[in-house]
């Protein structure tokens, strides 16, 4: 296959190159985009044969940003990129989650996506990139992929929306929204931004999808140039009479047991008619299978999909028994554990999560290192979901994907109403503990986190809440509802989540199954969230209106001194040895940034004022006619040297020590005596001439 190569301008200054036929033509399908320097590779490669004994699509999405793209390598022992960084792990949720369902129906064949960025210019980010360059792959490969898509971000510069902001750009931008789609409908937002409106982001996504679609467009063209036939034979959909044989078998008693309100017994009821339904098309010993039970098992959840769908749009009424708008019961218990800095017991129906919120110095800031910069965050949550929180038995251990995807965006909903490090210098980290899930329990860690933070008595702007919608879309008939269960967003076409307050949104994520969402549809479902999250918000304000005017006694109290950038090294000490010392001396925490903040940090105010005195002697200057109490530190026979600040000791002379004269100075004075002494004079070399006797005098 000869060098084939398409460009396509997404906007006056920007342009994508995608070029195919020169590297990894063994792969079923391979792309190379370029934008400006920055050049990110993605193959696509699958197992196009028929798959009975599944019934998800086994599709393996990696991305990973190689260090050498911008001429660096990673820190550390192991000079070679490994375990993905969490800036990857999301990257790679952001290119799974719209190109899962635009495979076409019945394929379950093992599909494995990879994606580098080889060549990174600092100016042009390569996340967006990577979910266009893996469907370019996918597009001119013979996978059964329906369409193509493209990714793209938007910013907000000013009154402006950009597409594809550069890095610097989006240090400025007020929003950053990134958007995936078809040239037809938006499969995939995830968007943050400080307190927008709900009519100003549904702008962003109309603006952001035009550029998505002139991508699509072009991939599409160039499908038909140089992508090869698509592989059908793997495709295995489900017969239609096996489809209304359940139907007619057990369809009274699914639309009995969906109506259950309680979880646990709702479940029980539909695998007990489950067990029912394989018994029934178990063969006997003399006879073959009519229908593999894999595929028994999905017709069963397609017709239980069917009646709960036709129940929420022909009766108004869900599994649990509210209506589209009801948000289930709320229970909010702040303070729950004595010993955290802030806690909060959040509960929404059958889905809760124990909040926590720490504080800390600087030192219990989170690491990281990519390719733009080695940083540290003083804000980060963490999300646990451990299996029994679903009534499982499973893996317990590092976090999955889906951990680290829950826990950003409950981080990132939050970071908007942070205060700034000079009102509030700690490191702030927060734990959601899922303890009961049932559906949104990233928009429980939301609340949950906001109320910890408040408990923990941290200053926040405003307090926000989060709340997750769901969509029942067939054809024109449309149901939006508000804090859905899990098996509205299993069997329901959206999960749309948004936080934020009654007056502008931080932080919101939709995920669709199906094409035909309109700008309408989200306007209406973006409406309705507002209602729901004022209503969860006003909940939690009756049980904790604003942050505690009091810290929690075990949290740490920080102080911090701006010292010259000069003195840093001077606290520091050679290798370290100096601030050590201040730490072991004073049993205090002590930070200093590059600008020469320092930052004290004890739960006990003596070893503060231990370590604070320490520090500003090691940066005071020594004033001359200034009358000082040191310390011996030597004794010789011509004088003492005193310390008369830490770090800075000067001479008293023989002379200087007495009005009268010392006939013995080692019986007169000892190694370790204190004594008030006056600076006389500094000379070029920077040395103390210091006198006991000129502050004798009346």
């Amino acid at each position: 296959m000869e060098r084939k190569i398409k460009k396509v301008q997404i906007a006056e200054d920007k342009e994508l190159i995608f070029e195919t036929g020169k590297i990894a033509k063994q792969a079923n399908g391979s792309v190379l985009l370029k934008m400006g320097e920055t050049f990110l590779f993605a193959s696509a490669c699958g197992v196009l044969e028929p798959a009975d004994e599944i019934d998800f699509l086994p599709l393996r999405v990696d991305y990973q940003e190689k260090f050498s793209s911008v001429g660096k390598t990673l820190g550390g022992f192991i000079k070679r990129e490994g375990r993905p960084t969490e800036r990857e792990i999301l990257t790679c949720r952001l290119i799974d989650r719209p190109i899962r369902p635009m495979f076409e129906e019945g394929f379950f064949g093992e599909v494995q996506l990879l994606c580098y960025v080889w060549s990174y210019d600092g100016v042009n980010s390569p996340d967006a990139m990577a979910i266009t360059a893996a469907s370019a792959a996918l597009v001119i490969s013979d996978i059964p992929l329906i369409k193509p898509i493209a990714g793209i971000r938007v910013g907000r510069i000013g009154e402006q929306f950009v597409i594809n902001p550069t890095v610097k750009e989006m240090e400025a931008s007020t929003l950053d929204l990134m958007l995936a789609g078809t040239e037809n409908a938006i499969l995939m937002i995830e968007g943050y931004c400080d307190f927008l409106t709900e009519n100003e982001v549904l702008e962003a996504i109309a603006f952001g999808h035009t550029a998505i679609q002139k991508i699509c467009h072009a991939l599409a063209e160039w499908q038909k140039e140089v992508g090869k036939e698509k592989n059908r034979n793997a495709l295995n959909p489900l017969p239609e009479e096996l489809l209304e044989e359940i139907d007619s078998m057990v369809g009274k008693d699914l639309s009995k047991a969906i109506r259950n309100p309680q979880k646990q017994e709702r479940e029980e009821a539909l695998n007990a008619i489950g067990e029912r339904i394989r018994g029934h098309f178990t063969p006997s010993d003399r006879e073959e299978s009519r229908f593999s039970e894999i595929k028994v098992k999905m017709a069963f959840k397609k017709i239980s999909a069917k009646y709960m769908r036709e129940m929420v749009l022909t009766e108004g009424v869900r599994a649990d028994g509210r209506s589209a708008k009801d948000v289930r019961f709320l229970d909010i218990e702040p303070a729950l554990l004595p010993r955290t800095h802030g806690s909060c017991l959040f509960t929404r129906g059958e889905t809760q999560t124990m909040a926590v919120c720490t504080l800390g110095g600087e030192s219990m800031g989170q690491r990281y290192e990519d390719l733009d910069k080695d940083g540290l965050r003083r804000f980060y949550l963490q999300y646990f979901f451990p299996p029994f929180s679903v009534g499982e038995v499973g893996r317990a251990g590092p976090p999955g994907r889906r951990e680290v995807g829950h826990g950003k965006l409950a981080e990132r909903a939050l970071q908007a109403t942070l205060p700034t490090k000079e009102e509030f210098p700690y490191t702030i980290r927060l734990e959601s503990n899922i303890t009961e899930s049932n559906g949104s329990s990233s928009m429980a860690s939301v609340c949950g986190g906001c109320l910890a933070m408040m408990d923990a008595g941290v200053p926040i702007k405003r307090p926000v809440a989060g709340i997750a919608m769901g969509l029942i879309l067939e054809k024109d008939r449309v149901a939006i509802l508000s804090d859905i269960l899990g098996i509205e967003d299993a069997l329901g076409d959206m999960d749309f989540k948004i936080t934020g307050d009654e007056n502008g949104i931080t932080a919101f994520q939709m995920d669709i199954k199906v094409e035909g969402i309109t700008l309408e549809i989200m306007k209406e479902a973006l409406l309705q969230a507002k209602e729901g999250r004022v209503h969860i918000l006003s909940k939690m304000l009756e049980i904790l209106p604003k942050p505690r005017a009091e810290m929690s006694v075990y949290a740490p109290r920080i102080e911090t001194i701006q010292v010259k950038p000069s003195k840093i090294a001077v606290i520091i000490g050679p290798g370290g040895k100096q601030i050590r010392a201040i730490v072991e001396e004073s049993g205090a925490q002590i930070d200093i940034n590059d600008d020469g903040v320092v930052s004290i940090a004890s739960n006990n105010s003596e070893s503060m004022a231990i370590a604070r005195r320490i520090i500003e002697g090691l940066i005071a200057e020594v004033e001359v006619g200034k009358v000082y109490e040191g310390k011996i530190t030597s004794v010789v026979n011509f004088g003492a040297f005193v310390e008369i600040l830490p770090g800075k000791e000067g001479l008293c002379h023989i002379s200087e020590l007495s009005d009268t004269r010392v006939e013995d100075i080692f019986s007169y004075i000892k190694e370790g005596q204190k004594l008030t002494v006056k600076v006389l004079d500094i000379n070029e070399r920077g040395q103390l001439k210091l006198s006991r006797k000129a502050t004798l005098k009346p």
